[in-house]
């Protein structure tokens, strides 16, 4: 019986994860192999001499073509999907890291660092603390903009600008989901265009550039990467604004029909939970939203909802 083919030859850990994890997506399991001989190593390889990727016989046409279509016309040695390479990722943010190691900590997810048996090094410790300079950041920036606001209204505010669903479109302006280190089971479940792992990501981004380079760094990134969202509370548009009403009353003068909020199953440990909510029409689902809360993630929903349903007259 033949044995596994070898498809791949590399000397970087990096683009060993990189072709790795693009193939396991695609269902074709890797062995990999370093040159020194009775040695097999999951990924930390760099110094080691050349890495060989192997995949079972009948995968190796397949392997190949993969390979093939995501090389950088750039260099013919490499294979880099786009966005993988942090130093493009640093361009984004306008920050480069003295320590990359905080960085590649940022945006490992757990599933990753349980893969590769690397106990603390995923991005959750940093998430907790991200959150923490977040809030305080925003207050700040609240406290500046808005100084005759009272409490109540602040608080709104705050909340708006530092929810799941704002940071993930943050996140989503700097293709973060590109550059997240994820396992083999949130890769093929599409994990890199979830809403909390996008806000997850980003909240460790955050803690990260704080660790590496100080608070100035990192309220120089949020009050551009807020920008916009600021300007939204700015118009009023998001502060006190109820989606589930508007929506509500949308399609009672359009249709008539009521929205139904169907709760998915929470996610994440029991400090951190994630809630997913869609949102029906006339019994079809029309959006879905995503908070910390169920509340959070209802009118996440019936916002998501009232942009599908609005016309271009709308918007």
């Amino acid at each position: 019986m033949p044995g596994p083919v070898v498809i791949f030859r590399t000397h970087s850990d990096v683009e060993a994860s990189v072709v790795r994890g693009l193939l396991e997506s695609h269902g074709i399991q890797v062995l990999l192999s370093s040159a020194i001989a009775h040695t097999l190593f999951p990924l930390t390889i760099d110094g080691l001499g050349e890495v060989r990727m192997s995949v079972h016989p009948d995968d190796a046409d397949e392997a190949r073509r993969i390979i093939e279509s995501h090389r950088t016309d750039v260099d013919d040695t490499r294979v880099v999907r786009m966005g993988e390479d942090p130093a493009n990722l640093e361009r984004r943010i306008a920050y480069r890291f003295r320590e990359p190691e905080l960085l590649e900590q940022a945006l490992t997810h757990r599933s990753r660092a349980n893969e590769d048996e690397v106990e603390g090094s995923d991005n959750e410790s940093l998430e907790v603390l991200g959150d923490a300079i977040l809030g305080f950041l925003v207050a700040e920036l609240l406290f500046r903009e808005f100084p005759a606001d009272d409490e109540g209204r602040k608080s709104k505010m705050k909340a708006a600008l530092v929810s799941t669903a704002s940071l993930a479109r943050a996140a989503d302006r700097l293709a973060l989901g590109s550059y997240l280190r994820l396992g083999r089971g949130e890769e093929k479940t599409g994990g890199r265009r979830k809403t909390a792992l996008l806000a997850d990501g980003f909240e460790a981004l955050v803690a990260a550039m704080y660790l590496d380079g100080g608070l100035e760094h990192v309220r120089a990134f949020i009050e551009r990467e807020l920008a916009g969202s600021l300007d939204e509370v700015r118009r009023a548009e998001v502060v006190g604004q109820d989606y589930k009403s508007a929506l509500q009353e949308r399609l009672q003068a359009t249709s008539g029909a009521l929205p139904v909020y169907q709760h998915l199953p929470p996610a994440g440990p029991d400090h951190r939970k994630r809630f997913e909510v869609d949102v029906l029409v006339n019994g079809e689902a029309v959006a879905r939203g995503s908070g910390g809360s169920k509340k959070e993630a209802e009118q996440e929903a019936a916002r998501v909802a009232l942009d599908r349903l609005a016309g271009p007259t709308d918007r």
